[in-house]
């Protein structure tokens, strides 16, 4: 099981691995560091993580290396954080068994999201969802010259939480007003009743003939062309199916006419999303929230490497389920926007 609101964090920067201190203390966790590969495993083994941050390029074992030794024995999440931005150490990342990328050098706030949207999924499993956190006192950063980007952030997201300057800025933390409510349109008045005729007629009044009722001609019924197959996802009790694709969304467990699947979470959480949006298409910023557990676009939380991670995790699935992106039975791609069933 692991430690409640504890976190590791294997970094040989001194000016990152107080940012990073910084930020996760203001969300609660208690902090423990590894300054190299070697000592990350024993941290994460010794003190059973709720979070792990994970530098690449550290010395005596790579991330990398770390990460897949890591899942030999913890379910820690991992978040790996490192300069590296090309594709193939993104996709690197995750098959080594990373959760989450975050590419250096980013912003605090970036980093508090994402480790808060974390907490929020746990506190959602485990039932505690809506409590208070305990009370944190993060230290403050000491003092280096020059200035590294780093220990810039810190400053900067420091300031930023200050109760004064949450104060000066309450418009960015509180919802937008409500407009007030347009009157009514007056009613309008309503037509005068046309006169109804009386209810009898004089005895000497003769009755006209009433017309005879023209007679339609039969028309021959139009011959229906068969549906189509819908193209959409059925929900069937607890289970979303899609052609011969059933995802169990109280299990996780996702099958292919009849046999299990082994998809990772984000896969299956990427697959439940299009799943739940049929034709819509789905924007890869869209899906890095969904992901997240997030609900709105802002240029702050989602970046390159993160549409390039949602990029990694869909050919994953694409090749769990044995789908041909060329032909696609399953995902479509739609170039430049993003994803969603293929019709």
């Amino acid at each position: 099981m692991h430690g409640d609101k504890v976190a590791v964090i294997a970094e040989d920067d001194p000016d990152v691995r107080d940012l990073i201190e910084i930020v996760l203390a203001q969300s609660g966790f208690t902090i423990f560091h590894a300054p190299d590969g070697p000592a990350a495993i024993a941290a994460v083994r010794e003190h059973q993580p709720l979070l792990t941050t994970l530098d690449v390029n550290m010395p005596g074992m790579d991330g990398f290396a770390v990460a897949k030794r890591l899942r030999e024995f913890s379910q820690t999440y991992l978040i790996m954080i490192t300069a590296l931005t090309q594709e193939i150490d993104i996709i690197r990342g995750f098959e080594a068994g990373a959760d989450d990328y975050l590419v250096k050098p980013f912003r605090p706030r970036e980093l508090r999201a994402r480790a808060d949207s974390m907490l929020r999924r746990v506190a959602f499993a485990d039932g505690t969802f809506g409590q208070d956190p305990p009370p944190s006192t993060p230290a403050p950063p000491p003092q280096r010259a020059p200035e590294s980007w780093a220990a810039a952030a810190v400053r900067e997201f420091q300031e930023e939480m200050s109760p004064d300057s949450r104060r000066r800025h309450a418009h960015r933390y509180e919802p937008a007003p409500t407009p007030p409510a347009q009157p009514a349109p007056p009613a309008q008045p309503a037509p005068p009743a046309s006169p109804v005729a009386p209810a009898w007629e004089p005895a000497s009044a003769p009755r006209a003939a009433a017309p005879a009722a023209p007679v339609t001609p039969a028309v021959p019924p139009v011959p229906t062309r068969p549906t189509p197959p819908s193209s959409e996802a059925r929900a069937e009790g607890n289970a979303l199916i899609f052609r011969d694709l059933t995802v169990d969304t109280t299990t996780g467990q996702a099958s292919r006419d009849g046999r299990s699947l082994s998809l990772t979470d984000p896969q299956l959480q990427l697959l439940v999303s299009l799943l739940g949006s049929g034709r819509r298409v789905r924007s890869k910023a869209d899906l890095v929230l969904a992901l997240r557990g997030e609900q709105f676009v802002t240029s702050h939380f989602v970046n390159e490497a993160d549409k390039r991670a949602v990029e990694g995790h869909i050919a994953g699935l694409r090749q769990a389920l044995g789908d041909d992106e060329a032909s696609p039975r399953y995902i479509e791609t739609v170039r430049g926007v993003g994803f969603r069933l293929a019709g």
